[in-house]
């Protein structure tokens, strides 16, 4: 009995343990799994190989070489991305930044559960398009972003190591070369104990066998000899899955749709090509000189047997047969990792039977069919007052079912619901804990298809950020991320808010699973949908807009909206200004009855005679029971992904410019999603957003100008016809601006009157000098005088997607380049066609209004002017 009861402890100690270190994603449903799906893990349990494939970005990841290894080879294989993705561009909505950060790390937690890799991060920020190695290393923290490196080799200790890039100008992006030379360095650097030591009482130096560079027609200039790498075809078939590797790799790819990266299967060989960069020459296979099987392993050769045992038994109509067979594997692994704890002599034994351990009790959980779910009755959970304690105003019921669906009875033991920040309690109308509480006293058989469910209340927590993303809880620089927890490092995403353990015993074996409280709730189109529980401050403030433009010093209406999260909060809601400004009035009492109500106050802002020129910046402040709260609510919500919440800052920017306009109704037609149609109406115009078929040459004379949003001409297909009748408006005397158009994939070969070509010309530091070309140009003078000054406090980039060849009938306006480069002309390119003017411009004007961006605001002003 004592030897059953510590091995229970113990996996309940690796259960915590492997997801302390990893933390997967959250908010899915209950993982299911088929027949073959089971002897395909089986038979990677007898496998112990892990990889890791290194680049910089979401997307720069070979979903079909990680598909073959984490399905053909069965090693452990994870995918280390520099960044989050978050100065890239949004195909599918207006998130940008650290929004569209939180959507792409989705993403690839999405594809890694089709192709079967994990994911890891490290601190470093997408802070935009960069050039060179040189210039990304003066903004990320090199020092950091290595360490996070060697801290995700120390912890997954790959045996092979596989980078995306070349480490030099070939790779295209400095943030691609960065990846390639950091992981040659951290190659090396991982298995040095003099770097970064403070590691060391968490995890144990390791050197990987090889590094290689996983070559491919990116990099391959036509008729290369190729002979020279190492070769491997990728392109096999997996009857247990009924895919083959470019089949999986597709499904995977096609999660990234902010980039448009939805992909076509590819079938038959597809093969791979490897150069070496450091390490062990490979001749033979990507593993040679690595013992793949339990012998690598002090006494694993008998593991190996029984596991054999279990797969040669296997059988695929009766799973839970395998059962007995998986919890003799299981004994047999528990000494082997309760020996190998506490000593580093044994850092192979340890990581192995860890890892293994977990992979034996989910087999296990598999093969009974056994369905674990904790759901709660709501989708957030309060955030509790540190100067009030208890209160069923701070409750939350935690519903959690257990289902056996085997012929294998199921002894319950308990069930613990536990607050991943806990200081707080639970109660069970009679029983009240302050620790985890046994939601069941007494055991219960569970026999075939029989649950078991059950009610617990839990309070609030006391963390106002918890359910923020980890890496946005603290304030960052342009180039890295924030995070205090050196163990948190690495992850894709922070641990669940709250924990239900049910611990169980079957044929004589205690076993514990645990499973995220999430919320669950059923679509009337897409059915079933999870998403993570989120613990929310009493209140939460949203400021209406982005930037609120001040052309002249009359005031502005500035709405915020108050939510509650939880019932009857009160307080008092203000403004807090720079000088100069002042908010009528001052302050605007408040009072919520119900949970997620909603109310919306108005301040009349204006600036007074000593309000600076420029930008600067508003917050709204809550008070309620002496604690103040500035933070909103902003959920992220799209059907290939889980629900994600943020709490930005409750900030806007204040603009005050000299301003003239000219014209008043303008029309536009959204393309990919951006906010520049708020923008235009700061400035005092009448936007109307136009769908394909409001483009009619009726309906465009009404307006003085017509706006297309970014990438316009990539995602509305309707435009192949649409062409004649916007040009035609041109013709008749009106003005078109066509923001910018990805050079790939637009849906014709023109976009212009006269011809143009697109490209990936950008200029990527965006307070770069600029030159006036022609300086009489009148969008450079009317109905703003345009100077050098409207392009001082620029955000990520000048600008994107410049043209490299135009007709001459375009006029070019400026030049700016970034160092050491040659000159571009092609920012706005300004054409008049019959009495009219076409304007195509490739200036981030999408990241700088929002931003508040006084220049930007003069500039857009001007286009949309020309000719009036």
């Amino acid at each position: 009995m004592r030897l059953r009861s510590f091995y229970a402890a113990l996996s309940a100690f690796l259960l915590l343990t492997s997801q302390f270190l990893i933390s997967e994603a959250t908010a899915q449903a209950p993982k299911t799994w088929s027949s073959g799906e089971i002897l395909l893990g089986l038979k990677k349990l007898n496998v112990l190989g892990s990889a890791l494939y290194v680049a910089a970005h979401p997307d720069d990841e070979n979903t079909r070489l990680i598909a073959y290894l984490a399905n053909g080879r069965l090693v452990e294989t994870g995918y280390l991305s520099c960044t989050r993705g978050d100065g890239g561009q949004n195909l599918i909505g207006p998130e940008l930044r650290e929004g569209l950060g939180v959507i792409r790390t989705q993403e690839l937690l999405a594809a890694r559960r089709i192709d079967g890799g994990r994911q890891f991060f490290t601190r470093a920020n997408d802070f935009g398009f960069s050039k060179t190695p040189e210039e990304t290393f003066t903004i990320w923290d090199k020092e950091q972003v290595l360490a996070d490196m060697v801290w995700v080799i120390r912890q997954r200790r790959p045996d092979v190591m596989i980078t995306r890039f070349p480490p030099d100008a070939r790779a295209g992006h400095g943030h691609h070369t960065a990846s390639a030379m950091l992981a040659i360095e951290a190659f090396s650097a991982a298995a040095d104990p003099k770097r970064f030591p403070e590691q060391l009482q968490y995890v144990q130096p390791w050197q990987a066998k090889r590094l290689l560079w996983n070559t491919g027609s990116f990099f391959v200039k036509p008729g290369e000899d190729m002979s020279q790498h190492f070769k491997l075809d990728a392109g096999g078939y997996n009857p247990l899955l009924g895919q083959s590797y470019g089949e999986i790799a597709a499904r995977s790819r096609s999660q990234h749709r902010s980039q448009g990266f939805g992909s076509s299967a590819q079938r038959g060989d597809a093969p791979e090509y490897f150069q070496l960069l450091k390490g062990d020459k490979v001749t033979t296979d990507l593993f040679e000189g690595v013992d793949l099987t339990w012998n690598r392993v002090p006494g694993g050769a008998a593991v190996g047997k029984l596991i054999d045992e279990v797969i040669r038994k296997y059988d695929p109509a009766n799973p839970s047969a395998s059962v007995a067979g998986l919890l003799k594997v299981r004994e047999k692994i528990m000494p082997m990792y309760s020996q190998s704890v506490g000593y580093s002599s044994y850092p192979d034994l340890l990581f192995w039977t860890n890892q293994k351990s977990s992979e034996v009790q989910e087999l296990i959980r598999a093969c009974l069919g056994l369905h674990i779910e904790a759901t709660a009755e709501a989708a957030t959970a309060p955030l509790m007052n540190k100067n009030i304690v208890g209160g069923t105003d701070n409750t939350i019921k935690v519903d959690v079912e257990v289902i056996n669906r085997s012929s294998i009875d199921v002894k319950m033991i308990s069930i613990d619901v536990e607050p991943n920040d806990y200081q707080g309690q639970f109660d069970n109308n009679k029983y009240v804990a302050h620790q985890a509480l046994p939601l069941r006293k007494e055991p219960t058989t569970l026999t075939r298809n029989e649950k078991a469910k059950i009610r617990s209340s839990q309070v609030g927590y006391w963390n106002e950020l918890k359910s923020q993303p980890y890496w946005l809880q603290k304030t960052g620089t342009t180039g890295m991320y924030v995070v205090v927890e050196p163990r948190q490092r690495g992850n894709a995403e922070g641990y669940p808010v709250a924990t239900a353990t049910a611990s169980i015993q079957v044929l004589g074996q205690d076993l514990t699973f645990s499973v995220p409280v999430q919320y669950k709730s059923t679509d009337p189109v897409e059915g079933e949908k999870y998403r993570p529980l989120t613990v929310v401050p009493p209140v939460m403030v949203n400021v209406g807009g982005h930037a609120y433009v001040f052309a002249d010093n009359q005031p502005k209406t500035i709405p915020v909206t108050l939510r509650a999260g939880k019932a009857g909060v009160k307080g008092t809601l203000a403004l807090n200004l720079p000088k100069g400004w002042t908010a009528e009035p001052a302050s605007i009492p408040f009072e919520l009855g119900a949970k997620d109500a909603e109310q919306t106050v108005q301040f009349r802002v204006q600036p007074g005679a000593g309000a600076a020129e420029g930008k600067s910046e508003l917050r709204a402040v809550a008070t309620v029971e002496g604690q103040t709260y500035s933070r909103g609510y902003q959920t992220i919500t799209y059907t290939h992904i889980p629900t994600q919440t943020l709490f930005p800052e409750a900030v806007a920017p204040l603009v005050k410019l000299d301003l003239r306009r000219k014209g008043q109704e303008i029309g536009y037609l959204m393309g990919a999603g951006d906010e520049v149609p708020d923008a235009l109406r700061q400035i005092g115009y009448t936007v109307t957003l136009l769908k394909p078929e409001d483009i009619t040459d009726q309906n465009l004379r009404r307006f003085d100008a017509v706006v297309l949003g970014v990438r316009a001409y990539n995602t509305l297909d309707r435009l192949k016809t649409l062409q004649p009748t916007l040009l035609k408006y041109v013709e008749q005397g009106g003005n078109l601006v066509v923001q910018y158009v990805v050079n790939r994939g637009t849906v014709l070969p023109q976009i212009g009157p006269y011809p143009l070509t697109l490209s990936t010309d950008r200029v990527t530091v965006e307070n770069a000098p600029v030159t006036f070309l022609n300086p009489s140009q009148p969008l450079l003078n009317t109905p703003n005088k345009i100077t050098t000054k409207d392009f001082e406090g620029w955000v990520q980039e000048q600008g994107l997607y410049y043209p490299s060849q135009w007709d001459p009938k375009y006029q070019t306006v400026l030049s700016s380049q970034d160092p050491g480069e040659t000159a571009k002309q092609s920012a706005i390119l300004v054409a008049d066609y019959g009495k009219g003017h076409y304007i195509y411009t490739g200036l981030s004007l999408f990241r700088e209004l929002p931003a508040g961006v006084p220049g930007a605001y003069r500039l857009l002003t001007n286009m949309v002017s020309l000719g009036k």
